[in-house]
């Protein structure tokens, strides 16, 4: 892993276990559980929606990157999301890590009722507590960065996780940022 990306996973970690100390893992499963029930027949395909699509084009929601810093600081997940499927967008990747890149996961869960198109969490996914949290918001596919993850962790994230009832989709890069 460069440097940059060891350093987002080593905060990503210590991000999750605050967040397991103000909810727990079995509460989060348990929340997941009605979101599904309640939701299956909602979740969107991104691999049907970009074969379906005449653009096959990803729009990503992002404000900010550790290499370019502040993209667009007062981006609105209210507008620029509905904005890209508007313009022929085949699905959107909204960003949720807060500190390296100005997202959150509200961010999702604001842009899911304002779009018909797939949703892709895109988040440095290193435990199945964030698929949860995906499923939760609303998300209808995650972004697994292999460069990041162990065989085991891959495997353990795409087949062996809650999220394979939760989405229809998991997209699986080998290369960092």
């Amino acid at each position: 892993m460069k440097d940059i990306l060891s350093e987002i996973i080593a905060h990503k970690q210590t991000e999750i276990e605050l967040q397991k100390q103000t909810v727990s893992p079995e509460q989060l499963q348990e929340q997941a559980g009605v979101i599904i029930r309640e939701n299956a027949a909602h979740r969107r395909s991104m691999k049907q929606a970009l074969a379906a699509s005449s653009t096959g084009i990803i729009s990503e929601f992002k404000r900010r990157s550790p290499s370019k810093g502040w993209i667009n600081e007062a981006a609105q997940a209210e507008e620029i999301p509905a904005s890209y499927e508007a313009a022929g967008a085949a699905a959107l990747s909204i960003l949720t890590d807060e500190k390296f890149f100005g997202g959150t996961l509200r961010d999702i869960r604001t842009a899911r009722p304002l779009v018909r198109i797939p949703i892709l969490r895109k988040d440095f996914i290193i435990n199945e507590y964030q698929l949860l949290q995906a499923c939760i918001v609303g998300a209808d596919a995650v972004l697994l960065i292999a460069a990041c993850l162990s065989p085991e962790q891959c495997s353990t994230l795409t087949t062996n996780s809650g999220w394979r009832y939760c989405s229809k989709s998991t997209a699986l890069r080998n290369s960092p940022i």
